[in-house]
């Protein structure tokens, strides 16, 4: 880590990320993070999507991970009506 920066959460929870590291890392506005945190430690990470190459590789994991779980696609149906609010 190159550089220590300091901030403050507002009112509404909201945390300005200093000019300096959203410089050095790219971020832009509309960047989505994924928020850990525990005890007082708070890591923000951002959230990317896997390339086209990578997406195929994963995909096939998931698909193999099903089959040896014994999973059926009526499963996946199921799960989904009710994520959905319609199970």
């Amino acid at each position: 880590m190159d550089t220590l920066s300091t901030t403050r959460m507002s009112s509404k929870g909201q945390v300005v990320i200093p000019e300096d590291v959203r410089t050095r890392l790219g971020l832009e506005a509309g960047v989505q993070f994924l928020v850990v945190g525990e005890n007082d430690v708070v890591i923000l990470k951002t959230i990317t999507p896997p390339a086209m190459g990578e997406f195929d590789a994963i995909i096939q994991r998931a698909r193999s991970q099903a089959r040896t779980s014994g999973m059926k696609p009526a499963d996946i149906a199921r799960a989904v009506a009710k994520v959905r609010g319609k199970g």
